[in-house]
């Protein structure tokens, strides 16, 4: 699906779309806002790049960050269920991960965690890991990956 026509979709479902982003640093919202027309679903998406701004902008807890680390399912959950409470969107979707270079033994570069959250679904998280692609690779394949979770959360959306 284009992301025309995951606009479009929206558009007609009447479903309004949050994102929260942190190692594709707004990938996804400039996606979306490339397409004419795209103001009547997108409501807005947060970068959170830091610790600090995921706490402060979409309420992640300190604890979950201190338990977790930055790139867990765990965060990603939070992310996209603060997105949806910190607007008026219906769907939201985050990503959080190590675009690279660098990574550890137990967080390689290229692992991204997503999240879905929206109204009238219970939140979903995953962890895909592109591998050490380099760092632009795996922006762009973070940012290709939320946009097909988006799909799915329009199609979870209309069921309610």
């Amino acid at each position: 699906m284009s992301v025309s026509d995951l606009l479009d979709r929206a558009k007609h479902l009447g479903v309004m779309i949050a994102t929260a982003e942190s190692c594709t640093g707004g990938m996804v919202s400039a996606a979306l806002t490339d397409i004419p027309g795209s103001s009547a679903v997108v409501e807005r998406g947060f970068v959170t790049y830091t610790n600090a701004a995921k706490r402060e902008m979409l309420g992640v807890s300190a604890a979950t960050l201190a338990d977790h680390g930055a790139v867990s399912e765990e965060v990603a959950g939070e992310m996209a269920e603060g997105a949806l409470d910190h607007s008026r969107a219906q769907v939201a979707v985050s990503i959080t991960g190590i675009a690279g270079p660098g990574g550890s033994e137990t967080k390689p570069e290229g692992r991204v965690c997503f999240g879905l959250a929206g109204k009238g679904f219970e939140t979903f998280t995953e962890t895909v890991d592109f591998g050490a692609l380099g760092r632009d690779a795996v922006r762009r394949a973070a940012r290709d990956h939320a946009l097909y979770l988006l799909d799915r959360g329009l199609s979870l959306v209309a069921r309610e």
